[in-house]
C-alpha cells in the first residue's frame, strides 16, 4: 500500500490535502502521473495544510451562500443548446465545462467545472440530472435541458 498526499478531487477517494492509503499500482500508474497526487513524507506535513488554504479559498465563502446558491440552481432548469443530429443524438457529449458555462450564462453563479458530475455520459437531447459538489457538506442536484442549436 502506498501513503499519499491528494492535490486534487478524487471521486470515492478524497478532497485535496487529504492523506490516503491505496494499493502501489493505482498511486503509480494513474494518481501520481496525472497529477492528482504527491508521496507522503514527512515534510509533507507543511504542503497539507497549504492545500488545505487553497481549498478553503476556493470553497464558497459561507455556508449560508452555498445554501442559497444551491436553491437558485435546484429551483432552475439549466439550458444547454448543443449541435445535434437526427433524432436528437448529440455530435459527442455534455461535458462538465459545458455545464459550468451554461450555468455562468443563465446568471445562477461561478461553479468549479471540477466539482461537477455526471452521473451517465449525456448523448442525446432531453432532461437530465447532474450534481455539483458546493462545499464538502453540500451538493445540488441540477436538471439539464438539452436542445439543438439551431
Amino acid at each position: 500500500m502506498s501513503k499519499l498526499i491528494l492535490t486534487h478531487e478524487v471521486t470515492g477517494l478524497g478532497a485535496p490535502g487529504d492523506v490516503i492509503d491505496v494499493k502501489n499500482g493505482y498511486a503509480r500508474n494513474f494518481l501520481v502521473p496525472q497529477g492528482f497526487a504527491v508521496m507522503w513524507s514527512r515534510g509533507g506535513e507543511k504542503q497539507i495544510e497549504q492545500i488545505k488554504a487553497a481549498r478553503a479559498a476556493h470553497e464558497h465563502a459561507t455556508i449560508e451562500e452555498a445554501k442559497d446558491l444551491k436553491a437558485r440552481l435546484e429551483a432552475t432548469t439549466v439550458t444547454l443548446k448543443v449541435k445535434a443530429g437526427a433524432g436528437g443524438r448529440l455530435f459527442g457529449s455534455v461535458k462538465a465545462s459545458n455545464v459550468a458555462d451554461a450555468v455562468a450564462a443563465q446568471g445562477l453563479g461561478i461553479v468549479d467545472k471540477r466539482k461537477i458530475e455526471i452521473t451517465s455520459a449525456i448523448k442525446a437531447t432531453g432532461d437530465h440530472e447532474a450534481s455539483i459538489r458546493l462545499r464538502d457538506d453540500l451538493t445540488a442536484t441540477i436538471t439539464l435541458r438539452v436542445v439543438a442549436a439551431k
